[in-house]
């Protein structure tokens, strides 16, 4: 399985997030380039000398959305991602462009060397909180293909959080991550409703129960639940790891290590 090549174990898989600063050109952008590099490469750092499994690169920072992402910051994720592969080059590394900017998020995987994407809206279309997503699987895939970047996995979020599924109640998110299985993805995320909010294990069982591809609850762990998420192929971890559990603040590389602690003590 491509997963467990990449990963190094089936199970439990833990993903950190580097929530990138606000990038030029954003609402909140103030900082220099060199000092945005400087701290995702110093949350990557602490991410790889705790021992996770992989890290995420996002431009979390760049509130609010826009459906447009520009090439300003497709070349400053790029340059980003560039910088963290040379301070971790063997972790598994990922990156994901909000909102939904899934073909950029290829292209700059391909330029940094990069090993995976995290896809927003991958089938189905729903309304987000930036607006109305619709389905990019035909078109990504075909991207991938076509820029030589097969080997680039693809995680795919289903019943997305901050969003409105209103469109597709009639589907079961069950139903929803067997769709995503039968267009190529390389593994469905499941979340709560909002970024640190607890995904529902539940829902997880039957997900994983539907679908042979890797099943990542993309929000919400913690050192207090994880327990109840252990069975999960990953788990991608932000807020819990910063300062205060709160995704925008700096990350606490203590809440790192005394996480990572508890899992091995679980595993053993």
């Amino acid at each position: 399985m491509k997963f467990v090549e990449l990963f190094g174990r089936l199970k439990s898989a833990v993903i950190g997030m580097v929530h990138v600063k606000a990038l030029p050109g954003t609402p909140l952008g103030h900082m220099s380039m060199s000092d945005i590099t400087e701290e995702a490469c110093r949350e990557a750092a602490v991410y790889r000398d705790a021992g996770v499994d992989g890290v995420i690169v996002e431009n979390m920072h760049d509130v609010p959305y826009s459906s447009s992402v520009g090439p300003e910051v497709v070349s400053c994720m790029a340059a980003v991602c560039a910088a963290v592969r040379s301070v971790c080059p063997a972790l598994p590394l990922g990156v994901q462009i909000l909102p939904a900017g899934n073909q950029p998020a290829m292209a700059v995987a391909l330029a940094s060397g990069l090993d995976f994407i995290r896809v927003e809206g991958f089938v189905f279309s729903h309304v987000a909180d930036e607006g109305l997503l619709n389905a990019c699987a035909g078109e990504l895939l075909r991207y991938r293909k076509q820029i030589g970047a097969e080997h680039v996995q693809v995680f795919t979020d289903v019943k997305k959080k901050h969003s409105s599924h209103s469109l597709t109640s009639d589907l079961s998110i069950e139903e929803m991550a067997q769709a995503a299985e039968f267009f190529l993805s390389d593994g469905v995320i499941v979340t709560g409703k909002a970024t640190g909010v607890q995904a529902d294990p539940q829902e997880l069982r039957g997900v994983s129960e539907s679908v042979r591809i890797p099943v990542i609850v993309g929000s919400g762990v913690t050192w207090d639940n994880m327990e109840h998420y252990l069975d999960a192929n990953g788990m991608i971890i932000g807020s819990h790891f910063k300062e205060g559990g709160h995704w925008a603040n700096p990350l606490d590389p203590e809440q790192v290590m005394r996480f990572m602690r508890k899992r091995r003590g679980l595993l053993e």
